[in-house]
């Protein structure tokens, strides 16, 4: 039995590991990323996230061999203005950025003025495949959307992220308002990424917390349903899933084709989710825990 990830799981999960709630030391998640990227399940894996603050402060330096080719996620906790001068520091460490995420805005505040500073930081930032604008889901979010949608039309290689969990419950955004998002990043053809709360594969009840997060299984489905034209009433219904077998149902059909629009999203272990998928029937193998 093949133990091949299916394109449509190529690359889902980023490695989180030193994020919280996982909060993994820096040594500790580098090797067990280098696990991952060596496993099985490899294609399942995209990069190692690491906080700006973090490059800057050069602590990838002596722990990364730079003949091993690293590719990571840098994520913009310094602010928009710093990233250029952390990723700086990746190339004498033989590090590769393949992309940069932060957010533009907090909630309530006009994401336009960080859109547009972000997309000018782009050209500093020439050997970064993609930058993901993270949005707050309040003010402003369809014409920072249309920003971001005008300059990809202009070359920029920039998408959009957004958060779906977190410490406080206005951070879950409702299954309608999530919906409302994809279809919005779905009539824009704009790429975008999550982030946060996507724990398990179906939508569930944290009984610690009292939140109800969204399943990443509802995500994809419900993206799936979004790139075929479906209505948002439609990719409502799929988010608000309890019972796995139609979101596998959905996703069976589409397991030899690329992902449309969800980029992905992390998460603070790679073996939890890879673990869903197989239950699921998504993924076919086993591995070493």
């Amino acid at each position: 039995m093949s133990t091949q990830v299916p394109a449509l799981l190529d690359g889902l999960v980023d490695d989180a590991a030193v994020f919280p709630p996982g909060s993994a030391a820096l040594p500790d998640a580098l090797t067990a990323h280098r696990r991952h990227r060596t496993a099985w399940y490899a294609d399942l894996v995209g990069p190692l996230l690491v906080p700006a603050s973090t490059v800057a402060r050069g602590d990838l330096s002596g722990l990364v061999d730079p003949g091993a080719g690293l590719v990571v996620g840098v994520i913009g906790d310094t602010g928009i203005g710093n990233l250029p001068f952390a990723l700086s520091f990746l190339a004498p460490d033989g590090v590769t950025a393949r992309q940069v995420e932060v957010a533009v805005a907090k909630r309530g505040e006009d994401p336009l003025p960080g859109v547009a500073e972000l997309v000018r930081l782009t050209g500093a930032m020439p050997d970064v495949e993609a930058v993901y604008a993270e949005l707050p889901l309040t003010f402003g979010l369809m014409g920072a959307l249309d920003a971001l949608a005008a300059a990809r039309d202009d070359g920029v290689p920039i998408a959009a992220k957004f958060r779906t969990g977190g410490l406080a419950a206005e951070l879950f955004p409702t299954p309608a308002e999530l919906a409302a998002v994809i279809c919005a990043c779905r009539d824009r053809g704009l790429p975008f990424k999550l982030t946060a709360g996507l724990h398990q594969a179906v939508r569930h009840l944290d009984p610690e917390t009292g939140f109800t997060h969204h399943g990443y299984a509802n995500v994809l489905a419900a993206t799936l349903a979004a790139a075929d034209g479906e209505s948002a009433g439609a990719v409502t219904e799929l988010l608000t899933v309890v019972d796995p077998r139609p979101l596998v149902e959905r996703a069976t059909a589409r397991l030899a084709e690329p992902r449309p629009l969800w980029v992905g999203f992390g998460s603070c272990s790679i073996l939890e989710p890879l673990t869903d998928l197989i239950r699921l029937g998504l993924v076919n193998g086993g591995y070493d825990a």
